[in-house]
């Protein structure tokens, strides 16, 4: 099978990649604005990467998804902190060049596997999210914190359509997944990275964790081990068991508050020798959502997945715990630094 992941250095896509070259045999072409997490699989002679910005770079592009079996259009800014900032940019990417992905996968017959988000249920009421059933509910205008949900709600319906106009797609809904190279973590800037990679900055640097609006908001954390068996399992399906469908991938057993985040990763940090001392004395702070983003912010209070659908058609399940998860994650930026601090801020910016 012949893979095009367009986003290969972002986090999902370096660790997608490597799960494929690991374990199958599989063909990937790969492109991004860089190459700092892709550099172990550069020589495999089943890896075809080109360096460069897809809005630049388009022709590569629809070539490679006109010749291979299924797309994964993974370039996006998924950074709350960006999307307040700058929307229009927001869009152009995330809503404007994936819509350009999307009509070359129909145009070409090629399969697409797309990435949503959690964001798109917005302010939902409804607990679990679900796929089917539930409301996206979203801020006034002026929160411009909407843009990125905007953009992929507008993306899963574009797809929804396209289907029954022929074309082969999957929808997945990550819920914050993390793991090992997430961002970089020495990277100081408020918002500059997600969450468990910001926190883990912060606690390494000896800094303050600063818990917007006091830290109350509940996520379900998921690590990246188990949301790359969710795509592996639904990259192996060519049948209606996947096609035309949508699937939360997220861990209901790891739903806590972002301050009992904090509190967890100070703990798991206290377990690694030399670093005991830095987590006994790591401070917390509250901050207001207007302090730390800027007037354009909102927030959901809580997010969890039902992820019904995917267990029964694939028979997918989380497996690692949120502490097991924080824990590898730690060791993976501790014992290997000059990885972990090497991310490219663009690169980051661009893929997910």
């Amino acid at each position: 099978m012949k893979v095009v992941i367009i986003g290969v250095n972002g986090f999902i896509g370096h660790s997608l990649l490597a799960r494929i070259l690991n374990t199958t045999d599989w063909e990937v072409f790969g492109t991004d604005l860089n190459s700092d997490r892709i550099q172990p699989w550069l020589n495999s002679s089943r890896f075809h990467f080109e360096q460069g910005d897809i809005r630049k770079c388009r022709n590569w592009v629809n070539h490679h998804v006109c010749i291979a079996d299924v797309a994964l259009p993974l370039a996006a800014c998924a950074r709350p902190s960006e999307y307040i900032r700058d929307p229009i940019a927001i869009f152009e990417l995330d809503f404007e060049e994936n819509l350009g992905i999307v009509r070359e996968c129909l145009r070409h017959d090629t399969r697409v596997i797309f990435p949503s988000t959690s964001e798109v249920y917005g302010m939902s009421r409804d607990m679990p999210f679900n796929e089917e059933t539930s409301a996206f509910v979203f801020g006034p205008i002026a929160k411009q914190r909407w843009i990125y949900a905007s953009c992929k709600q507008l993306l899963d319906r574009l797809l929804w359509a396209y289907g029954e106009q022929g074309l082969q797609f999957t929808i997945f809904r990550p819920f914050n997944w993390f793991g090992p190279n997430l961002d970089n973590v020495d990277a100081p800037g408020h918002g500059s990275s997600r969450v468990v990679a910001q926190f883990l900055g912060h606690l390494l640097r000896r800094e303050t964790i600063r818990l917007v609006e006091g830290g109350r908001q509940k996520r379900c954390f998921t690590y990246i081990d188990d949301g790359i068996d969710a795509l592996m399992r639904i990259l192996a399906q060519r049948d209606e068991t996947t096609a035309g469908r949508i699937f939360n991938i997220g861990n209901p057993g790891a739903h806590v508050s972002i301050r009992d985040l904090a509190h967890t990763m100070i703990r798991v940090l206290s377990e690694f020798p030399g670093h005991t001392e830095i987590a006994q004395n790591a401070a917390i702070q509250e901050i207001s959502a207007t302090e730390y983003y800027g007037a354009g912010y909102q927030d959901t209070e809580d997010r969890v997945p039902d992820i019904t659908n995917i267990r029964t058609a694939l028979g997918w399940f989380p497996r690692v715990s949120l502490t097991e998860g924080l824990r590898r994650m730690t060791a993976f930026y501790l014992q290997d630094p000059a990885v972990a601090c090497s991310a490219n801020s663009a690169s980051a910016r661009l893929s997910i």
